[in-house]
């Protein structure tokens, strides 16, 4: 297909992040971009603050018909929609219309580009923001589709050329095998989206299907123990990249990167947790093999500011710390962990968790119970149910009550905050990829007048 002969592109699920980056991609391309959500958000509201035009009602009399004509108009859409949405029904049933998942359009952006992509179960957004960073800071001419808001940029779209593309290769639904990267990388492959897959070995199979869609000059980096040959990288161990001497100062990451020809010392990162030094250490990896020069590298990462509810600080005084993060996997949760008893070893963590999905809920309640248990106090939401339809037995009363943690209480919504200021905490985390995130900035008001 050649995009350049279309003039009209209009998704359908626009509001999610990896969707509305590409809307922000094409409007900025001058194209004529518009798209339907079910639920108004912050981030639709930004589409609309940069001129698209966005509607909430699933009806075709609510679609622009400059959008019906088919030489003109390419129609995007996300996994996560509906069969029975009407819009999407209407498009794929007229045969002359191209109807395209996200990720297809994603594969035709980035096919003529240098393409460096970003695998793995966990730790694919911030990685993918930090290295978008680092090559912008270089002055490669990028454009970098992020699954997060980089608090850097304050978008999920980095615009500064089109020589080099950086991308999420994203597992669900298999989408990154539309993708022929250059340089690609594997953060973790570590069992999820099992209602996809069906079992791991299903997932890691198409995670090795993958490494065959690098280009044959390509280049593939693997964290040090994953079953896959390539470039290794690790903390304080024997691989290629290897992060050594880590110190912790005044907040912020001081360590030493081992590279295969030669040392970076004293290279500063200001995110907490090890996973996130992981995500850093992947991402210098890869653009020090991309060409940019390792001083104005180790500057960059310095200026690294983090993604929008990635471990991202909300209040953060003497008396209190509200932290706000992403993690919907129990190795996610333990990262989160990780990092905040690293940065608060004494003090009290109150974790408030919105499961999401019934699925995920249902292939890791063990695991989820496990990892919640380690915090001094735990809030339980309901499941957050995305795309699916509920599952008997499934619920977040059945998760409560394997969680081993006498301080612990299911809620809702609405109880969040009265909740939060009965407990005794001085380290408050949101967690979950639901809408929880819809709820911080109520929960940081309640907060800031409290304190």
């Amino acid at each position: 297909m050649n995009l350049n002969k279309i003039h009209n592109i209009y998704f359908i699920g626009i509001g999610g992040i990896g969707m509305s980056a590409l809307a922000r991609y094409f409007h900025a391309n001058n194209k004529h971009v518009a798209g339907y959500d079910k639920t108004q958000t912050e981030n639709t509201d930004s589409l609309v603050d940069n001129g698209i035009t966005v509607h909430y009602e699933d009806s075709m009399s609510q679609i622009d018909p400059v959008f019906l004509d088919y030489e003109t108009t390419l129609i995007v859409y996300t996994p996560a929609i509906s069969n029975n949405h009407k819009a999407l029904s209407y498009f794929k049933s007229q045969k002359n219309f191209r109807v395209l998942k996200r990720a297809e359009v994603l594969g035709l952006i980035t096919g003529n580009t240098f393409c460096l992509a970003v695998a793995g179960t966990h730790g694919k957004t911030t990685t993918t923001s930090i290295l978008g960073h680092l090559l912008y800071e270089c002055d490669v001419e990028l454009t970098a589709f992020l699954g997060g808001i980089s608090e850097n940029y304050h978008s999920n779209l980095i615009l500064k050329g089109t020589e080099v593309s950086v991308v999420e290769a994203d597992e669900y639904d298999r989408s990154f095998l539309t993708l022929s990267p250059d340089l690609a990388c594997i953060t973790s492959m570590d069992a999820d989206h099992l209602d996809i897959y069906g079992d791991a070995s299903a997932l890691i199979k198409t995670f090795k299907e993958f490494t065959e869609k690098i280009k044959p000059n390509g280049k593939l980096f693997v964290k040090n123990g994953l079953p896959l040959k390539g470039i290794t990288y690790g903390i304080e161990d024997d691989s290629d990249y290897s992060a050594q001497n880590i110190k912790i100062i005044n907040g912020a990451y001081v360590f030493d990167v081992k590279t295969p020809k030669t040392t970076l010392e004293r290279v500063q990162f200001n995110l907490p947790g090890r996973h996130n030094l992981s995500n850093a250490l992947i991402a210098l990896a890869m653009a020090v093999e991309y060409g940019c020069p390792q001083p104005q590298l180790a500057k960059a990462l310095a200026s690294y500011a983090g993604v929008k509810r990635r471990f991202t600080y909300q209040i953060k005084t003497n008396d209190l710390v509200f932290i706000d993060d992403y993690a919907h996997h129990p190795e996610e949760i333990n990262a989160v962990h990780q990092a905040v008893r690293e940065m608060y070893p004494n003090q009290y963590v109150l974790a408030v968790f919105q499961p999401h999905l019934y699925s995920r809920t249902k292939d890791f309640v063990d695991e989820f119970a496990k990892s919640l248990s380690r915090f001094d106090e735990v809030l339980l939401l309901d499941i957050y149910p995305a795309r699916e339809l509920p599952i008997a037995g499934i619920t977040s009363k059945w998760l409560l009550d394997k969680i081993n943690n006498k301080n612990k209480q299911l809620i809702s919504k609405k109880e969040i905050v009265s909740k939060i200021k009965e407990s005794p905490a001085q380290i408050i985390i949101t967690i979950g990829a639901g809408d929880i995130g819809e709820e911080v900035k109520y929960i940081k008001k309640a907060l800031s007048v409290a304190s």
